[in-house]
């Protein structure tokens, strides 16, 4: 049957698509923002030193060797980052061992992306030993990918992790949406020049434009990041 859609407004709808969807991992779809703070803070109490609960603030979302670093700087540990990595990573891998609780709306966003065969990738600033154990909570086979923020030689806030992500499942960033909880995550997603969700989890983040805020994934669905794509147009 010949389609009598004229090709020009085809070509306008595609365009205009919602090609893929990208989430952040740590405070967007699971609940450990908390266990990342509790791990910084045991780690640094065993060196000897009491870690500010405003530095939380600085830290959170941001890729292991910063916020390591900053912690390092601001309490004069001694200790190399190397090593420091290493033990927080160790930390927080035993406070996850026996599953992660995720975010609210978490499940039934991820169980509608999968139904509709959105391509779907997870993009976080963790290492690749954290990412693979958190999978096996959320599911591996809900995403077409995954990258780590070592994996990268700029993580988040640049735009490397995510522009990665569109060149893997072949998608113009333009037309992905992102879903964050932080500045940092946020600035990334924005500088690769996606659309993004921001559902802040420790500090606030106020609208933008090309930029969605809401209070929980629950409020965040198909038609909602499809809208986002399209209204920008």
């Amino acid at each position: 049957m010949t389609s009598t859609v004229p090709a020009s407004l085809t070509r306008s709808a595609e365009s205009s698509a919602l090609q893929a969807v990208f989430l952040d991992m740590d405070g967007t779809l699971v609940d450990t923002e908390g266990f990342w703070w509790e791990a910084e803070r045991d780690v640094f109490a065993d060196l000897g030193h009491e870690l500010d609960e405003a530095w939380r603030d600085v830290v959170v979302g941001g890729p292991m060797t910063r916020s390591a670093g900053y912690l390092i700087e601001v309490t004069g540990a001694d200790i190399a980052l190397p090593e420091l990595t290493v033990l927080l990573n160790d930390r927080f891998e035993k406070r996850i061992a026996s599953g992660v609780p995720l975010m609210p709306g978490a499940e039934r966003l991820l169980a509608e992306l999968a139904e509709h065969r959105v391509p779907t990738a997870l993009v976080s600033a963790s290492h690749r030993r954290i990412i693979d154990r958190v999978l096996d909570s959320l599911g591996p086979q809900n995403f077409q990918l995954s990258i780590a923020g070592d994996e990268v030689a700029r993580t988040k806030p640049h735009p490397d992790p995510y522009l990665l992500a569109a060149r893997g499942v072949g998608a113009e960033p333009a037309r992905c949406a992102v879903i964050e909880d932080t500045a940092t995550g946020v600035a990334s997603a924005e500088a690769a020049g996606c659309r993004v969700v921001a559902v802040p989890s420790v500090a606030p983040i106020a609208p933008a434009v090309g930029r969605a805020v809401v209070g929980s994934l629950e409020e965040v669905d198909l038609p909602f990041l499809r809208g986002l794509i399209t209204s920008m147009n």
